[in-house]
């Protein structure tokens, strides 16, 4: 068996760091994190060429402000300011989360990862899915029209609560009409901090199969040069990690630099 998985891994082709790099929203949510942490952050975003930079709301303002610095420095490929909203849980309202994501927006965040709520997501609710987040897309697109929206949808829960096979891909469809619907441009899988777990390559393709228009990203549990590429090749188009560096670093050490 490990004969037959080292022969699949050599003949696979490397995946290029920069190109890697490129998809992954460099990430950092834990609530201790402190100014310094970000700061640090933020460098290691303009040091390996990650997409975004993505952080509580409280920081958008300090990131924007280093990144503004960044391009004033003569710095190339500025990443993104990506903010979190009715984050963790999802259950603020509708009206809280529009709120919330049009001060993100104004502060700077170009980016927001919403989470929708849990239980519209899990009884597959398409109107209940489409008003939660619908007035959050309306709202950013007044302050800024080109604000990139990500609805959460913790997909391992659908997991846990899918009786079959299914029935998880017609939650996972739903969610997805719902968020084509609400204006919203990607689908996510998770948030990372939810009991039942994080992205699975499964869930990542059934959602590719049903976004449509909508791009998909893969977060929570992605820890490995293996975790990412597994994603990509269900058809993610981002990737939200928080152990980024390693896992581009494994990328440059099979032989493939930024």
């Amino acid at each position: 068996m490990n004969a037959q998985r080292d022969a699949v891994q050599a003949a696979t082709p490397p995946l290029d760091a920069r190109v890697l790099a490129a998809c992954i929203d460099h990430t950092l949510l834990e609530p201790g994190a402190d100014a310094e942490a970000i700061d640090t952050l933020v460098d290691e975003a303009l040091m390996f060429g990650f997409a975004s930079v993505c952080v509580h709301g409280v920081w958008v303002k300090r990131v924007r402000e280093r990144l503004a610095q960044a391009a004033r420095d003569g710095r190339s490929a500025i990443p993104g300011v990506c903010a979190v909203v009715d984050f963790p849980f999802g259950c603020a309202g509708s009206c809280a989360k529009a709120a919330h994501a049009k001060a993100l927006a104004r502060d700077g965040a170009n980016e927001l990862d919403v989470v929708m709520f849990p239980p519209a997501t899990l009884s597959g609710d398409v109107e209940l899915m489409r008003s939660d987040i619908a007035p959050l897309v309306d709202a950013v697109r007044e302050a800024n029209p080109h604000v990139i929206v990500k609805a959460i949808i913790e997909t391992a829960a659908m997991e846990a609560a899918a009786t079959s096979d299914a029935v998880l891909e017609t939650m996972l469809a739903r969610a997805c009409e719902a968020s084509r619907i609400a204006g919203c441009d990607f689908v996510k899988t998770s948030t990372g901090f939810h009991e039942a777990g994080g992205a699975t390559a499964r869930t990542v393709a059934l959602l590719r199969k049903h976004a449509g228009r909508l791009r998909v990203k893969a977060s929570g549990g992605i820890r490995t040069l293996v975790d990412a590429r597994a994603m990509l090749d269900a058809g993610a188009d981002r990737l939200g990690c928080s152990k980024s560096v390693a896992i581009v670093k494994e990328a440059e050490g099979k032989g493939i630099r930024h």
